[in-house]
């Protein structure tokens, strides 16, 4: 047996935490920990790391995770300027994110998230699956290369509770005849099916041809391990029905519309379906549309839930009396507010109040300001940050290196990330200005104190002291800024406060040139009154004033530029 003397300290320190501690109790602790910091305790030691990416531990963590609303914004052209992919995050305080999502690319589009999983629809030839929190990724082939009008929002992102498997489903546009490749994106009558793992993609039809036109307008959610689509369907009074696929069983079934039909309001326009998730449930959003702004809302937002999806049983869970401008998706509600844009280019939070399903939007809350973006382009998501890995599916046939560059590394995003190299080179410059400003300040104090004992003029000498305290510029703090990617909302606040910050500093170095330059002129004037005075034996010798007189000038180069 080794005696504790001649163990090594590592494993004694080691034996020590660890061993002491049932491991129950460390699990428990771990639970409390953001991925972040559970991540760097994965490197203390060998059984930190064993138990906290063993996969009981990972589960356990996915159903403790804090839950957080994702509002991804795709890149998109505004004015001609492109603007890059990015997303922010909302927590259970209702607090914003500030830096990017290391994962997701300038030209990424978002499918669909899961236990902390993002699935990317990017436009070269793959797909990338990645984890929000740890930053693994990885690229899975498409199921059709060089499809012509392919469209991020015919993927969709999956995961079966029951089975435990992760599938992406893509809505394959039906061929015309005599081409080869899908030429228009109207109708599908194939679902491609992908299981995370899995060597290929495989097709399923569909019971019938089904329109594509519906799920670019309305969305699709998957709740539960089932896809959910709105369809096409005439007959029925909202000309709508909804279409299901099982991820599990991969078979298709159709649930009918509420036999109520929307009340429609006078001065509106043709009424717009939305399919949505609201608390795990399903739900159907329907409201008119403006007749000149077909875009916009008019009237009530009506929301219907499927209470009983076996009996086919929906109940009207709102009746929203002012309808919002934009409906986000595919999640509308982060806690227990609901999510709604408006025209005025800004996103806010509403609490619902009002008796049974009549209901009014109150104590509203402004998100963001989500300009330049378009409005109608926002999704929202909810989704955690977990620890689930994807290194064992990466050995599959399917998974590959993408073809050619993309993010950051297209010549397009040159002159973005140029301006904000460009940001972070005037934040260096303030911080480095400040600094030098502060030293030459601190340097003025104290030649000015050692000077002061040559003036004899108690009036002058008590000015000049209380003066003195104004050579000391106050500048806000001057730490250095961590090099990290902020998201779009953060970096316009971080370009106000630049703005500001240089504002305040132009502002502080002339009041302080000008005290400077008051109390030189004082000291001058004062050694000189007393240099006329000396012949006539005033109490300071005519050697000394002259030091002070020279002293007094060495200042005028530095504080007057």
């Amino acid at each position: 047996m080794v005696s504790e003397e001649i163990k090594p300290k590592k494993q004694r320190d080691e034996e020590c935490i660890i061993n002491c501690l049932p491991g129950e109790l460390i699990e428990r602790i771990f639970f409390k920990l953001p991925v972040s910091t559970l991540l760097r305790c994965t490197g203390v030691c060998e059984q930190w790391h064993k138990i906290i990416r063993g996969p009981q531990f990972v589960t356990s963590h996915l159903q403790h995770a804090p839950h957080y609303a994702l509002l991804f914004f795709p890149q998109e052209s505004v004015s001609g300027e492109p603007h890059p992919a990015d997303a922010i995050l909302i927590d259970e305080a209702w607090s914003l994110s500030t830096y990017a999502v290391p994962v997701i690319g300038p030209d990424d589009f978002l499918c669909g998230s899961f236990n902390g999983l993002l699935c990317l629809y990017t436009k070269s030839s793959t797909l990338k699956i990645a984890n929000l929190a740890t930053g693994e990724f990885l690229h899975l082939e498409k199921p059709v290369k060089n499809l012509r009008g392919d469209h991020f929002l015919f993927y969709n992102f999956g995961f079966h509770p029951l089975t435990k498997e992760y599938k992406i489903t893509h809505l394959l546009g039906d061929s015309i005849e005599g081409r080869p490749r899908p030429h228009n994106n109207n109708r599908f009558s194939v679902v491609q099916v992908y299981t995370l793992g899995d060597e290929k993609w495989r097709d399923i039809k569909t019971p019938e041809a089904l329109s594509l036109n519906c799920v670019k307008n309305s969305g699709a959610v998957t709740i539960d391990g089932t896809l959910y689509w709105l369809i096409e369907d005439v007959v029925a009074s909202w000309q709508h029905a909804v279409m299901t696929f099982d991820l599990c069983g991969e078979s298709f079934a159709q649930i009918q519309l509420p036999a109520t039909k929307p009340e429609d309001f006078a001065a509106g326009g043709s009424r717009r379906y939305w399919i949505r998730e609201m608390d795990g449930k399903v739900c159907v959003a329907t409201a008119q549309t403006c007749p000149s702004l077909p875009r916009w809302l008019v009237g009530k937002l009506q929301i219907w839930e499927l209470e009983n999806k076996t009996e086919q049983r929906w109940i009207q869970k709102y009746n929203i009396q002012y309808s919002p401008d934009y409906i986000p998706g595919p999640n509308l509600v982060h806690g227990d507010k609901i999510i709604l844009q408006r025209c005025d280019g800004n996103l806010y939070s509403y609490e619902l109040l009002g008796e049974n399903f009549n209901t009014e939007l109150c104590k509203m809350a402004k998100l963001l300001d989500f300009s330049p973006h378009k409005p109608d382009n926002m999704q929202s998501y909810i989704c955690v940050k977990s620890l689930v890995r994807l290194d064992v599916y990466k050995k599959t046939a399917i998974v590959r290196r993408p073809k050619q560059r993309e993010g950051w590394e297209l010549k397009k995003w040159e002159a973005w990330e140029h301006e904000l190299s460009e940001n972070e080179r005037m934040w260096s410059d303030t911080h480095r200005d400040e600094h030098k400003e502060t030293a030459r300040a601190q340097r003025y104090r104290m030649m000015i104190n050692n000077l002061l004992p040559h003036i004899l003029d108690d009036t002058i000498r008590q000015e000049i002291s209380m003066n003195i305290n104004q050579i000391s510029p106050n500048f806000p703090d001057q730490q250095p800024r961590p090099i990290r990617r902020l998201n779009w909302v953060a970096q316009k606040q971080d370009l106000q406060n630049l703005n500001a910050r240089m504002k305040k500093y132009n502002t502080i170095m002339k009041a302080t040139d000008e005290v400077t330059s008051s109390i030189i002129s004082m000291m001058g004037g004062a050694i000189e009154d007393q240099k006329r005075a000396s012949s006539s034996n005033a109490g300071i010798s005519s050697h000394n004033l002259s030091e002070a007189d020279d002293d007094v000038k060495t200042l005028i180069p530095e504080s007057l530029p």
